[in-house]
């Protein structure tokens, strides 16, 4: 694929189907805050906020027309599972969006094309931007590449890491697990913390997350996988 900036972009464009009307969009949804520390690039942040929004009502939608019979409670838990990070970041590797990403010389060395953080901001931004430039049926282009054709698999249904490995302990007569923060690194409005789950009698499981709660979300599915209580690709 070739290199050139503009190029990228219009791989992008013909991969999801869709022309922007307004290409500076297109380019903010692709850069990286490692580029905007001097304020004179504007980067993805604003338009990452819009497409969560935007891609919460796609997936709400989508899953109340699937599953006609589902109540609230059935339906919340596949739609935390259809707007994670994760599945962004699934997304935007299936359209090759790594390729068409604007960072800094430093984020590129360390391999930011293929960060699961970043390709998840990414990819909310490029919903957010499709969204202001051609309302829903814009977003709707990038939604039918990759949540439609997986809606079965992504709304499958299941407990959260954190209360399975929960009621996994409590079954076996011990204390509920603990969680402990390693640690906290990176600027204010984009922290990552480092969290720890112990349960007696077992090794401590790390998850590493832009959030506390995500965090030991991903502690409790590292240590449910280790143990053999879940598979990996659950």
């Amino acid at each position: 694929m070739a290199r050139d900036g503009h190029s990228r972009l219009d791989v992008l464009q013909q991969t999801i189907g869709y022309e922007f009307g307004d290409t500076g969009l297109l380019e903010r949804a692709v850069t990286h805050s490692s580029l905007s520390a001097s304020g004179k690039i504007k980067d993805l942040e604003r338009l990452e906020f819009l497409g969560d929004r935007v891609l919460g009502l796609m997936a709400a939608e989508a899953l109340w027309r699937t599953y006609p019979d589902y109540t609230e409670g059935d339906m919340a838990p596949r739609l935390n599972t259809m707007v994670r990070k994760e599945t962004c970041a699934d997304a935007a590797r299936a359209i090759g969006l790594g390729e068409a990403l604007r960072l800094s010389q430093s984020e590129e060395d360390a391999g930011g094309r293929d960060k699961t953080a970043i390709l998840g901001d990414a990819c909310e931004a490029l919903l957010g931007a499709l969204y202001v430039d051609g309302g829903l049926p814009a977003a709707r282009q990038l939604f039918a590449i990759y949540w439609e054709p997986n809606i079965e698999k992504l709304a499958a249904r299941r407990i959260d890491a954190k209360t399975a490995l929960q009621e996994w302990a409590q079954g076996l007569g011990r204390p509920a697990p603990s969680y402990k923060t390693v640690s906290r690194e990176g600027p204010a409005h984009a922290p990552v913390f480092i969290m720890d789950v112990t349960v007696n009698g077992y090794e401590p499981a790390r998850g590493t997350a832009g959030s506390k709660r995500a965090a030991q979300m991903l502690a409790a599915q590292e240590f449910l996988v280790r143990e053999g209580i879940w598979e990996d690709d659950e």
